[in-house]
């Protein structure tokens, strides 16, 4: 596609944005090794960047050999940069494999 093609990055953004609708209950899948501290870990996470965030309705489920665990945490979703956000602080911590 030629340059004078190509979507304004501001056009794209938009568009990007557009798939969500703020406020919303957004579900953040997080998968790392079966260990003490793990799940206190990511609701604190999930509490600096959704102070409401409730550690209740968190869901837990091990792997088939226990050895990870998978946890999914439902944040209240205020603006694609608190989810950007969450996610890097998510993916940057030593106890998590994986985020998805």
């Amino acid at each position: 596609m030629p340059a004078e093609d190509a979507p304004a990055p501001a056009a794209a953004e938009a568009r990007r944005a557009s798939l969500l609708e703020f406020p919303c209950a957004f579900p953040i899948k997080v998968m790392g090794r079966k260990q003490d501290g793990f799940v206190h870990a990511l609701t604190q996470l999930a509490r600096q960047h959704d102070p409401d965030f409730d550690a209740a309705t968190v869901e837990l489920r091990e792997s088939r050999q226990g050895n990870y665990l998978g946890v999914t945490l439902t944040v209240t979703a205020t603006s694609q940069a608190q989810l950007d956000a969450l996610y890097r602080a998510l993916t940057s911590h030593p106890m998590v494999k994986v985020v998805f």
